[in-house]
This record gives structure tokens, C-alpha cells and sequence, in this order.
């Protein structure tokens, strides 16, 4: 009985207002909240819900619709909590429908405690309610309570859609859980969607299954131009660019048109193989985009990682829009061509423009640096770093300047900064530090550095590979043997020398000591004809360079079928007098065949360019771009 007497004191106020205005006053009050509602003026519309709830009025769940729609669009929280109070004043419950709107508000100010509380307070929750959660929390990477929030749907009997699947999928870090899913997926019947194949199909790749990607994708009736953009671009991510292309031309013969999405992929894939001739074919395609800012920032990438400088600076020059990405690709891209003090001009322009550099824009500046000997400039923009740009240096800054203080013959300098880091040095800092140790015929720290990186990484054939050439070049050969029984203990293989090249847009590798390729004694016939004027012009081997235990004319015929060697013989039988060679190799070039590119771009008037793992070398005239120092 009390509480029946408490009840009816707390309504007396408002059935007595109530009293006093009559239906006529009560539609003007509910016309007014909604017409400000609908014309978007949040301080009037916020006013007039306070005299409805004063008079105890409520509008319909459309024009608060509107009015929580208004709140989201002025990123207005305080008065989003507002509206939800008034929806729930004195114990009352908004339909469905708006307490859905409610959680895309907080899900869309990224309060997702808010909106859980919401979801949790609904009484009841349709298919919108929990997919608007379980997508909330895989886009903010909550992957684990998502997946809880598909177990509890499941468990109350919802069914989930497209949309629900498709967002849980795409936040999975785990391939069981995508091996649940998917299962779950076929359960519903719903594995033949569009959305869902595309979030498997990027899942797979992103979690580097792009068979299981391409399993799912040859399963479809029909194609889709979404999930041939996720398919190619699975593959290229996974660096499996070869299959990217391939995929790329199924797409055109299926008749589908190439967007953004999957001509970025193309690049990448073009980039990865440095396919210079196909990555121009795709940039014809790219030209009806005109100034787009993602193609644009691919392409100036390509160029650059295919040695196209010319191209990439034509791209560069003309586009209209230029973001960190853009500065930082060509900056890079130059400082790994050779062409240093031009990416440092670089740099400059982009800091006069206004755009703030980030970490990857300082990697390139000293990348720039360590790649020219530039000492002074290297330790300024090191240590400026942090006050100038608020950078904190990173493993990526330590290791171009141990590379650089290396290479300068500062060792000591170089062990001094790799103990003062302020993050760990990991096998890569320490590989540096081992290559400097190289180039500085400093047999005692490259062991040392060497049983570091191995303890990092104890099946690095690299690393092995390194020692035993700083013995071999020191005449050690018990100690190269060693290291090789090491290696065979380990089961652990040197990679062979190979180094491939584009003609007619099909590739072909040589590798040392392999004679598969058709035209291989016809190679070697012009190899040794070559080699033959060049010795008349005063070319002597450097057998220094041999890294077994040979004598005489075998170290000299060792050196004579390096792998770049033999591309270069074919790219000057196939490839028209002035064409451009361009190489890749998978090892640093070594010290004899850098000589003998720079006699033969002279003797041929051919430029050619290498790609090893570490930067680009452009041979013209009987110069290199490095300038020697690499």
C-alpha cells in the first residue's frame, strides 16, 4: 500500500500538468520535438524533450530515431546520454528497433561499455542487436569477447547472418577459430555469400593460408568482383606473386574490371617480382584513376623497387595529392637506388610542404645516409629525431646506423650504440652489426656477432654463410670447413647464387652450377666471349672473392658463371641495344662481378641495373651508382 501512495505522489505532478494542457497543446508540443528533430537543431529539439518529459509525453521511436542520428553526426555524447536517460525514464523501455539505434550511437562514439550496457538491459534481441556488438568488437580487435558474443547468440537460438559471420571472421587471429567458423558458416547455409567468402578468402591470407583462400574461391558458382579483389590480394600479401598475376589474368578473361583494390595487389605482386614490363601494363589501367592517392603511392613504389627511377620521379612529379606514404616510398626509393643526396632534397621538400615525417620517413633519410657514407648527416638526423619529430628510435634506426658506423670503419662506435639501445637487439641488429664485421675484415667481432645472431636465430644459413666467407677470405679453410659441418649437423643449406631477368615478359633464372636453362651453352659461349674482351681491355678476376678452396683457373672459372653474369650474357643476346638490363639477384653482389658490371655497361654502352637483397645497383658508362661504396 505504501508503495502504491509513493507511486501515485511521484505521478500527481505530472498527471496534473497532464490536466492542464489539453490533446490540442499535447500535438503542438509533439509536432515542434519532431520537426526539430528533423531539421537537425540539436538544442532546440534537446528542449523540447525536456517539456515532453515534464508533461509526460513521449514521441515516436522514428523521430528519436532522428533525434540519436543528430546527436552521432555532431559527435555530441553528452547529449546522446541524454536522449537514452529520456527513453528510459521512470522504468520505460524503447521499442527494439531504437534501442538498436541506442547501440550504433555508443558503438559509433566508441563507448562500447555503453553499448553493451544497452544490449545487456534489452529484454529482447533480434539478428541487428548482436551482430551490431560482436562487429563492434572485432573492429576494436576484442577477437575473444566477439566470439563469446557468437557462442551466447547461438546459444539463444538466433541465427546469425552474412554480416554477423563476415565481421567475427575478419578479426580471427587464430585458424582454429576460422575452422569453427567456417563450419558454422556451411551449417547456416550461408558459404555461398558474397561478403562471406570475401572475409574467409581475407582471413585465410591474412593468416598465411592463401591455398585454403583459394580453395574457398574456386568453390563459388559464380564470380564476384569483391572477392576477386580478396583473392588476388591474398596472394600478393603472402608474397605469392607469381599465383597473384596468374589470377589477375583469370580475372580479365572472366570479364571482370580491374578497381583500385585489386590493381593495388597487381602493383604489389609486379613489386615483389620486379616486373618492370607488367607493372607498366597494369599502370595503364591505373590511368583512368588520374589522381588517386593509393594507385599513385604504388606505383611510385614499383618504379622505385624495379630501378625505374625515371618512372617513379615522372609519377612522383605529377601527382597532385601527396601524403607521408608518398615522401617516404621515394625517399626510400632513392636512398636504395644509390641516389642519396637526392633523397635527403628529398626530405627537405617534405618537411618545407608541411607533412610531418614518421618513423619509416626517418628510416629512409638514414638508409639514405648508411648507404653513402654520410656520417655527420646520419648522426644529426639520429639524434634530432625525438625533439624535431617526436620519433623515438626504433630497432629500424639503430640498425642503419650501426650499418653506417660500420661501413665508416667505426666499429667500436657501432658496438657502443648496439649496447645503448633502448629495445633489445634482435637477430637483424646484430646481422648488421656481422656485415660491418664483414667489410671490415674484423674476424673476432664478426664471431662474436655471429654466435649472437645465431643464438636468435639458430638456422640462419645466412649468418653461417658470412663466417665462413670472412675465413675463406682469410685463407682459413679448416675454419670454413667447420663452419660447414655445422651446417650439415643443422641441416641447414646455403642458398645458391641465382639472379633472374625479364625478357618479353617472361622471367628466366640462372643459378650457379645449374644448366636447365635451353639456351645455356649459347649463355656461356657469350659469357666467355665477353670475358674475353675484357681481359684485352685489362680485367684480372679477383679470385679473392671465390669463397672455397680452389687454386688457379678454377677459382677463375668459379667467378666466371656467378649467377648475374649469366643473365647479363642473356640480357645482351635477347634485349635490343638500348634497353635497359635489369637483374635480380637473391645474393649481395660480390666484389668481382660489381667490377665487371661497371667494364661491361662500358664496353657494351648497356645500362644495367642489380637488384640484391640489400639496394639496387645502376651500371652506366663504367660507373655504378653506389659510387662504390656498398
Amino acid at each position: 500500500m505504501k508503495s502504491l501512495t509513493t507511486k501515485l505522489k511521484l505521478l500527481r505532478p505530472v498527471l496534473t500538468s497532464l490536466c492542464s494542457y489539453s490533446s490540442t497543446d499535447q500535438t503542438l508540443l509533439l509536432n515542434e520535438f519532431t520537426r526539430f528533430c528533423y531539421q537537425r537543431d540539436l538544442p532546440k529539439a534537446l528542449r523540447a524533450m525536456d517539456t515532453l518529459q515534464s508533461h509526460g509525453l513521449w514521441a515516436d521511436s522514428a523521430t528519436y530515431s532522428e533525434l540519436i542520428k543528430c546527436c552521432m553526426s555532431h559527435r555530441a555524447v553528452h547529449e546522446g546520454n541524454l536522449v537514452r536517460r529520456h527513453l528510459y525514464f521512470n522504468g520505460r523501455q524503447p521499442m527494439l528497433f531504437l534501442a538498436n539505434v541506442l547501440i550504433n550511437m555508443y558503438v559509433k562514439f566508441n563507448l562500447l561499455t555503453d553499448a553493451h550496457n544497452v544490449f545487456d538491459e534489452m529484454p529482447l534481441r533480434n539478428v541487428v542487436s548482436w551482430t551490431t556488438m560482436i562487429s563492434a568488437y572485432s573492429r576494436s580487435k576484442q577477437q575473444q569477447k566477439a566470439l563469446e558474443l557468437l557462442v551466447s547468440m547461438l546459444r539463444e537460438g538466433v541465427r546469425p547472418n552474412v554480416y554477423t559471420y563476415s565481421s567475427v571472421l575478419r578479426s580471427c587471429k587464430e585458424m582454429s577459430d576460422v575452422r569453427m567458423l567456417h563450419c558454422g558458416i556451411i551449417k547456416e547455409g550461408l558459404e555461398s555469400d558474397v561478403f562471406v567468402r570475401s572475409a574467409l578468402i581475407d582471413v585465410f591470407a591474412k593468416l598465411g593460408e592463401p591455398e585454403d583462400a583459394l580453395s574457398v574461391f574456386d568453390e563459388m558458382v559464380t564470380g564476384d568482383a569483391i572477392v576477386w579483389n580478396s583473392i588476388i590480394g591474398g596472394f600478393a600479401q603472402n608474397s605469392k606473386n607469381d599465383e597473384a598475376l596468374k589470377l589477375f589474368k583469370r580475372m580479365k578473361i572472366a570479364g571482370f574490371t580491374a578497381e583500385q583494390a585489386t590493381l593495388t595487389s597487381v602493383l604489389r605482386a609486379c613489386t615483389g617480382l620486379t616486373l618492370l614490363e607488367l607493372g607498366m601494363q597494369a599502370h595503364v589501367h591505373i590511368v583512368k584513376y588520374d589522381q588517386d592517392l593509393i594507385l599513385n603511392n604504388a606505383l611510385v613504389d614499383m618504379y622505385c623497387k624495379c630501378g625505374s627511377l625515371e618512372d617513379a620521379r615522372r609519377v612522383f612529379n605529377g601527382m597532385k595529392e601527396r601524403d607521408v606514404i608518398t615522401w617516404s616510398t621515394m625517399i626510400s626509393g632513392l636512398a636504395q637506388n644509390g641516389y642519396s643526396q637526392e633523397a635527403l632534397k628529398v626530405f627537405e621538400s617534405m618537411k618545407a610542404s608541411g607533412t610531418k615525417p614518421n618513423y619509416i620517413t626517418i628510416v629512409g633519410v638514414l638508409f639514405a645516409c648508411s648507404h653513402a657514407g654520410l656520417l655527420e648527416d646520419g648522426w644529426y638526423y639520429f639524434r634530432s629525431m625525438k625533439k624535431l619529430y617526436g620519433i623515438v628510435p626504433v630497432r629500424e634506426h639503430y640498425g642503419c646506423m650501426i650499418d653506417l658506423l660500420g661501413k665508416a670503419g667505426k666499429l667500436e662506435d657501432a658496438v657502443k650504440l648496439l649496447n645503448e639501445m633502448e629495445c633489445e637487439p634482435d637477430a637483424v641488429t646484430w646481422r648488421t652489426l656481422l656485415g660491418a664485421c664483414r667489410v671490415q675484415g674484423n674476424m673476432v667481432l664478426a664471431e662474436y656477432a655471429a654466435k649472437k645472431v645465431i643464438e636468435l636465430d639458430p638456422d640462419d644459413a645466412g649468418t653461417y654463410t658470412v663466417l665462413s666467407n670472412i675465413y675463406a677470405n682469410s685463407q682459413k679453410w679448416d675454419s670454413v670447413e667447420e663452419i660447414r659441418t655445422r651446417m650439415r649437423d643443422r641441416g641447414i643449406k646455403k642458398e645458391p647464387g641465382c639472379s633472374w631477368i625479364e625478357v618479353n615478359k617472361k622471367i628466366h633464372a640462372f643459378i650457379i652450377g645449374d644448366e636447365s636453362h635451353p639456351l645455356i651453352v649459347e649463355v656461356k659461349e657469350k659469357l666467355k666471349q665477353l670475358i674475353d674482351r675484357m681481359i684485352g681491355i685489362g680485367y684480372v678476376p679477383e679470385t679473392n672473392f671465390v669463397l672455397q678452396d680452389l687454386e688457379g683457373e678454377q677459382m677463375e672459372d668459379s667467378l666466371r658463371h656467378h649467377s648475374e653474369k649469366l643473365a647479363l650474357a642473356f640480357g645482351l643476346m635477347t634485349l635490343p641495344l638500348g634497353k635497359v638490363i635489369r637483374i635480380r639477384k637473391n645474393l649481395r653482389i660480390c666484389g668481382d662481378c660489381h667490377v665487371f658490371f661497371k667494364l661491361a655497361s662500358k664496353l657494351e654502352n648497356r645500362s644495367v641495373v642489380i637488384r640484391d637483397p640489400i639496394r639496387y645497383h645502376h651500371f652506366e658508362d663504367g660507373k655504378c651508382s653506389c659510387g662504390d661504396y656498398w
